[in-house]
């Protein structure tokens, strides 16, 4: 196996254009009210934040950050920060101990080791589908 490199979640470095392709493209909806390509700790990543008026009160704020890789390996990791708690969960796809390559850590506490998935090969199949779930998330507040 080839040692990982970049932020330890893949044997590739992060698709930075990929990652910029997908700011600009998440940056032009109304859903978005902030996303930005960002290098914390050594974690390139993008990173995005929700416009606050798609949820109820009871979400301070909701994020995404997405890291992708240029083997197509990926990480996405949706959080909600409640006054009391924390609500999140993740989609992966890369090398790892604990599940197969492709995985979901499931909410409220995006917990590992996740359930395995299996996920679209195309970078825009799977964005896709993590806004829907995220969408069906929005959908569940309102609801509750």
């Amino acid at each position: 196996m080839v040692p990982p490199t970049g932020d330890g979640g893949s044997p590739a470095p992060i698709d930075r254009p990929l990652l910029e392709f997908l700011q600009t493209r998440l940056q032009a909806t109304r859903q978005v009210s902030r996303a930005a390509v960002t290098d914390t700790s050594g974690h390139l990543e993008l990173h995005v934040v929700v416009a606050p008026s798609y949820y109820p009160g009871a979400v301070d704020e909701a994020q995404l950050t997405v890291r992708w890789y240029t083997n197509d390996d990926f990480k996405l990791h949706y959080r909600e920060q409640h006054a009391d708690h924390t609500w999140e969960c993740r989609w992966d796809w890369h090398p790892n101990p604990h599940n197969t390559r492709d995985h979901f850590h499931p909410p409220p506490t995006a917990s590992t080791p996740g359930e395995d998935a299996s996920w679209p090969d195309d970078h825009r199949d799977v964005v896709a589908l993590v806004l829907d779930e995220i969408e069906d998330r929005i959908a569940t507040l309102w609801s509750e």
